[in-house]
């Protein structure tokens, strides 16, 4: 089993770990690395149900310190689905590749994360589509944050560990 623990998966792991950790750090809102996690590790790991299980697991535990809420099933949900959105990452990455599969994430993040603040209640808008419409449009300017959260976070991630793979001979 030690056998397959490898410099590179120990990398892999810790960018994952480190960001998550960095949800602790002071940020402007919505500006996370929760979207640039998950498109990692669906892009690196080449066990589908390490590169779900980590970013979730990492999310649990940091979310155990931060504080759960209701609406946290869409965040996971957008999570999972950036997850496997970094799964078309995986024959190549590139940096058009990576600004994507962000812009998708980021995406998917605002409709999910939203849908689950207006179905959850929790800034008093009315179940109705005027309701959720008024949900929407009161979250864009959180949008503008995630986008560039993601874009930010994603280009740190895969250049970093581009760096590191290029540059040091045992990671590759």
């Amino acid at each position: 089993m030690k056998k397959n623990i490898t410099p590179n998966l120990i990398i892999m792991t810790a960018f994952v770990v480190i960001a998550a950790v960095a949800r602790f750090l002071p940020h402007p809102p919505n500006f996370t690395p929760i979207a640039a996690m998950a498109i990692f590790a669906g892009a690196c790991f080449t066990k589908k149900y390490f590169a779900m299980l980590l970013p979730v697991v990492a999310m649990l535990v940091t979310d155990s310190f931060l504080g759960f809420y209701s609406e946290m099933w869409g965040v996971y949900v957008a999570l999972i689905f950036s997850v496997v959105i970094g799964f078309t990452l995986r024959r190549k990455v590139t940096v058009m590749g990576v600004i994507g599969v962000s812009l998708i994430s980021s995406v998917v993040f605002f409709i999910v994360s939203n849908l689950a603040v207006w179905a959850g209640g929790l800034c008093g808008y009315p179940h109705t589509i005027d309701g959720l419409t008024e949900c929407y449009i009161m979250a864009i300017p959180f949008f503008r944050n995630e986008v560039l959260g993601t874009l930010v976070y994603s280009g740190l991630l895969f250049g970093i560990y581009e760096v590191i793979v290029r540059f040091i001979p045992v990671v590759r």
